[in-house]
Formats: structure tokens, sequence, C-alpha cells
């Protein structure tokens, strides 16, 4: 389990057809790899990986052929990455739970730089992200927690108000229009597509002393869900 709050960049070079190389920084090393042991998790870009080898200034990683596919990592060799170690208990969570599966992929329509923020716009046509996508609901691009400031009612694109810190310090000030990045929806509105959508085809129950409350989207707007 991650945050989204990126602790620094590194750069990604595949090794052989199933590992994955992470260089960074002596900075970054030393804030991430003190604590760092094998078989602890990773996001690298917003992918949960697990560690096999530590090097003096990065470590390994495998990626399995569903990670590849799923993900940007076979078209972004050599370019600057987004790291993050697991959540310890404890932890402050500054940003949202966010898992480290990437549901699809999405693209940089352009940036926008305002006085306060720059404006970022991304589209996707794949229904495994476009559905969780609303306002002012949380979204992870390239492993980065962000509050989604608009989108369209079919989510085929959406559009992010990135502050000058997180610009600066993640490799969202690398991407170009037409640059692919990895999206993951929130967690917690999967769930509450699941239990909306098992809610609907139980059968009603037949003692009232079982009797429970309907789980749909009135009843999750009274309980301040939506």
């Amino acid at each position: 389990m991650f945050t989204g709050i990126i602790q620094g960049l590194g750069t990604l070079q595949p090794l052989g057809t199933d590992k994955l190389q992470i260089t960074c920084s002596s900075a970054v090393s030393g804030l991430m790899l003190q604590d760092l042991a094998i078989g602890d998790s990773v996001a690298v870009d917003g992918v949960c990986l697990t560690v096999i080898e530590i090097l003096p200034q990065g470590f390994i990683a495998v990626a399995s052929p569903e990670t590849r596919d799923r993900t940007t990592f076979s078209r972004i060799h050599g370019t600057p990455v987004n790291l993050e170690a697991s959540l310890r208990v404890g932890s402050k969570l500054g940003g949202h739970f966010v898992t480290g599966h990437i549901d699809g992929i999405g693209y940089l329509r352009d940036a926008i730089q305002t006085a306060t923020s720059w404006e970022m716009t991304f589209t996707t046509d794949d229904p495994r992200v476009a559905r969780y996508l609303i306002p002012k609901g949380s979204i992870a691009v390239n492993g980065i927690s962000l509050t989604v400031a608009d989108c369209d009612p079919s989510g085929s694109w959406f559009m992010v108000a990135v502050i000058p810190h997180t610009y600066a310090e993640t490799n969202l000030q690398y991407l170009r229009p037409g640059s692919p990045v990895n999206l993951e929806g929130d967690i917690l509105g999967k769930y509450v597509e699941k239990f909306l959508r098992l809610n609907a085809s139980l059968p009603p129950r037949s003692d009232p002393s079982t009797h429970y409350e309907s789980l749909n989207a009135s009843f999750l707007a009274e309980h301040g869900y939506l």
C-alpha cells in the first residue's frame, strides 16, 4: 500500500525479460534505501514492484509480462520514474490509498501553466480507468496522488491542477503531449461499485429480523459519500 506522495526520482532500465533496474541519485538513495530490504515493495511510476536485489544507488525488481503489458514500462527506458516506498503503520497518509495495481494507460493532452499551478489534461480510452473518474475524486498518475478537477461524463479525459512543488519534484515536468502515464483509480470507488452491484442482485429477505438497509446511491449520498 502506498500514499501517492513521491519520495524521489530514478531511472529505469530493463534487465532481460523479467527484471528492471532502477537507479537513483545518492540523495534519493539515502532517503529510500536505508531501510529497504529484499522482498520489500516499491512503487515505480505507480507500479508496485518487489525488490530482489539492492544496489549502492538503486535496486533490481521483478516485472511480470502482465505488468509490462499493462503499464508504460515497455516505452520509458532511461527516462525518470517516480519512486515511493510502501506505507508503514503509523506513517502519515498525505495523499490517498494507492495499491500500485495499474488499471490502464492514459496520455497527456496538454499542460498549461497558470499563476498558481499547472493544469494538466489527460485522455484515456480504457473503461477500467474511465469508470472511476469523478470531479474532486482521487486518481494516481504515475503513482502521484492527484485530485480530479474536471472530467467529462464518460471519463475519456480528466484535468488535474498540479502545484509547483509536485510538478518540480516528480516526472510530470518531463511529460510532453502524447506521453503515456500509468493510471490507477481510487480503490474506495471500486469497492463501492462492487457493493452496489452485488446489492442490486440480492433477492429481498423474507425474515424482517435480518433486514438491512440497501446500499445504493441515495444511501451513500445521505451518509456523505457522494
